[in-house]
């Protein structure tokens, strides 16, 4: 594994030290994502790069063992990204959860913190923020000429499919 991360470029290997646990550890969760996906797009170039360059040794040579091994390098290096990616996944996963875990905290206390209900558990007058009663909740638009021509229109339409129905059935 050494012998092959020295023949990495510069760019390559920088990545996959960037993935060690060492270094990840201290990474907020954006970083992690922008990490997370500069190892997989350098995962999938080799994956790729050794599935292709495979499929043309096998044409050549006959035989899918000797194109496998006439591609050892491709497979080496994409399986080097592919540990550095787990690596990279499971410290995301962590850091997400945990993420996560806050945003609800911090949801249930703000619900907490607004709840009407007061703390001997019956409800009363809380501190909200509406002054007055409000209006009644009424749908008014039912006496618009436009809805009425509409409920019109949809009760009709129900009523023709029904005799249709009703004329094929007979």
């Amino acid at each position: 594994m050494a012998k092959l991360v020295n023949t990495l470029s510069e760019d390559e290997f920088v990545l996959i030290q960037e993935t060690k646990k060492s270094q990840i550890a201290e990474l907020a969760e954006d970083d992690l994502i922008d990490l997370h996906t500069r190892t997989r797009r350098a995962r999938n170039k080799y994956v790729k790069l050794y599935r292709r360059s495979g499929a043309e040794k096998v044409g050549k040579k006959k035989s899918r063992a000797s194109g496998r091994a006439a591609n050892q390098r491709n497979a080496g290096k994409a399986e080097l990204f592919e540990d550095a990616l787990a690596r990279v996944s499971r410290r995301l996963a962590t850091v997400a959860r945990q993420s996560a875990l806050e945003l609800k905290e911090e949801r249930l206390a703000l619900a907490r913190s607004d709840s009407p209900v007061s703390s001997d558990g019956a409800g009363g007058k809380g501190k909200g923020k509406v002054k007055s009663e409000g209006k009644s909740r009424v749908d008014s638009t039912r006496d618009s000429s436009g809805r009425k021509k509409y409920e019109a229109s949809t009760i009709a339409a129900g009523a023709r499919r029904q005799a249709k129905k009703d004329k094929k059935n007979t």
